[in-house]
């Protein structure tokens, strides 16, 4: 099992946060917050070059994405098949899915009514044959063909084991580590051999991962200098107002939504983000949840939930329970049909939002997902025009930042309120813990 020394040394390994012998500007979260400022003055006043920065981004989220599978399948299979009962397994995946369907949609239903209240793209008039040709839309609506709900179910299967942890799909990995742990669990003793080889390469996992995690201020740098670069404030124009009101509904979400769950649960929200605000500014700085996926598990660890509960719910949540981007595609898609005057009627958006509670699920670990997801919706709901994507194009990446943020609170919740309907955690234990986190033992 990982303990809370585990956690422990995984913080002392990549995190170094809470050291206060620490020079400030030793501390991770401080340097990546220090990247993005760079990147963002790079990117200001030197676009030009700041478009070559790309590469350190990109070359960051791929160094953490491929350790994410094996963390993932060593993570699921040691706490799971440690854990013997079944029953128990089988009723906190059943909460999981509730849970997700439940929060999914309640996001989709914020999203529709705060654009309707807002009416970002009223007044727009954008023309529809400027947009028609734009290469841009044509990718997306491509990829977006392939989302229908029995290729997205059949993708949970990997074509072959080691395929699993080379498609870049959650779902198949923790399909396969589901598997593997239902076998060591039923070979009982026989099985623990593997079991312990299995424990000891997730520490070898969460070791390098630390290493790699020091790298994220270079990654940050990269990712905001490319994105401030090739975008600019200067071109956001009229969509300010889409993307402000975004930013305010997720904000409210996480605080309101989110954050009466967690009260529900007896810890305060404010308290578990300040507990989070390492991985916080990762993601920020990133634009991708992933890369702070490992630290997230050992984190919601520390809080004292189960690892089998965090190995089941967090990446089952990364497909299932993406709140940001549920959020996300019901304000665009009506700001859309507000910038292109085409009149939606009542029924016509409850249909959009069951449509949305479809291909919300089908872009797990598909490039721009929040993107594609909306172009998908849009294909299957004619009456708003595909070519009107081109619009939101130019400001997708302002907006994954957004997303991402907001898809990793949630997802984090979601591992803490059911690990507190399971009994694993008391409202003191997760207080106590959010309150004083722990402490990096003073060096000799």
């Amino acid at each position: 099992m990982f303990t809370r020394q585990a956690v422990l040394r995984f913080d002392t390994a990549c995190m170094a946060s809470f050291s206060a012998r620490a020079p400030w500007y030793r501390i991770l979260y401080v340097q990546v917050l220090m990247g993005v400022v760079a990147g963002i003055i790079i990117g200001w006043w030197f676009p030009h070059e700041g478009k070559s920065f790309k590469a350190l981004g990109d070359g960051f989220i791929k160094l953490v994405k491929m350790m994410i599978a094996p963390i993932i399948f060593c993570t699921v299979v040691q706490g799971v098949a440690s854990m013997g009962d079944l029953k128990k397994l089988g009723r906190i995946g059943g909460k999981a899915l509730l849970y997700f369907e439940a929060v999914s949609t309640l996001a989709l239903v914020v999203g529709l009514v705060v654009v309707n209240l807002l009416q970002p793209g009223a007044g727009f008039h954008a023309q529809m044959d400027t947009l028609s040709d734009s290469p841009s839309v044509k990718v997306y609506a491509e990829k977006a063909e392939h989302l229908n709900t029995a290729d997205f179910l059949l993708n949970i299967i990997p074509s072959s084991f080691l395929g699993a942890f080379t498609g870049g799909d959650l779902l198949q990995v923790l399909f396969i580590a589901l598997v593997t742990a239902f076998a060591l669990a039923g070979m009982g003793a026989k099985g623990r051999p593997a079991l312990a080889v299995i424990e000891q390469a997730g520490e070898v996992f969460f070791k390098m991962m630390g290493l790699l995690v020091k790298m994220a201020p270079v990654g940050a740098l990269g990712a905001m200098a490319y994105t401030v670069a090739s975008y600019g404030i200067g071109s956001l124009g009229r969509l300010v107002s889409l993307m402000l009101g975004f930013y305010l509904t997720s904000g409210l979400f996480v605080l309101v939504v989110l954050g009466g769950i967690a009260r529900a649960c007896g810890f305060s929200i404010l308290r578990y983000l300040r507990y989070i605000r390492e991985e916080l500014l990762l993601v920020l700085g990133t634009s991708s949840s992933e890369t702070a996926l490992p630290a997230l598990i050992q984190k919601l660890r520390g809080l004292g939930c189960a690892p089998a509960t965090v190995g089941l719910v967090v990446p089952t949540g990364y497909s299932f329970n993406l709140d940001g981007t549920n959020i996300y595609m019901t304000m665009a898609a009506v700001f859309l049909a507000q910038a292109t005057d085409t009149p939606l009627s009542l029924g016509q958006q409850i249909s959009l939002l069951f449509v949305a509670m479809i291909t919300s699920k089908g872009a797990s670990g598909v490039t721009g997902a929040g993107f594609v997801t909306l172009a998908a919706t849009l294909a299957i709901v004619p009456s708003i025009p595909i070519e009107s994507l081109a619009l939101i194009v130019g400001i997708d990446r302002f907006m994954s930042e957004c997303r991402a943020l907001t898809n990793f609170i949630g997802n984090g919740v979601a591992a803490v309120a059911i690990s507190r309907w399971e009994g694993e955690v008391t409202p003191a234990m997760l207080e106590a813990a959010l309150r004083e986190p722990p402490k990096l033992p003073e060096p000799s």
